[in-house]
């Protein structure tokens, strides 16, 4: 199984906007990709409501897990943008 730990960059956390970005990222991953904070249990990272109710701020360091092919790649995708301040960021339709 690949996992990333990585620090959320959002100054809101993973919360509105950059939470939707990210579920949308992992909903098109090529497998299934959970979502988790410290010893909490791991939830859908294709979840909208899973998401948010780990209540992670910036800051928090949450770990992304997957299996299959393309997992790795998935997994590095979606770390990267967790670690973004996505909050800083344009909107692509701006």
């Amino acid at each position: 199984m690949a996992t990333r730990t990585v620090t959320v960059g959002s100054a809101s956390g993973l919360h509105a906007r950059p939470a939707a970005l990210f579920v949308a990222a992992a909903g098109a991953a090529p497998v299934p990709v959970t979502i988790r904070t410290g010893e909490k249990r791991a939830v859908p990272a294709n979840s909208m409501l899973s998401v948010l109710s780990l209540g992670a701020k910036q800051g928090t360091e949450v770990v992304l897990e997957a299996d299959g092919e393309g997992a790795e790649a998935a997994l590095d995708g979606l770390a990267e943008l967790l670690a973004r301040d996505l909050d800083a960021e344009e909107p692509a339709d701006a």
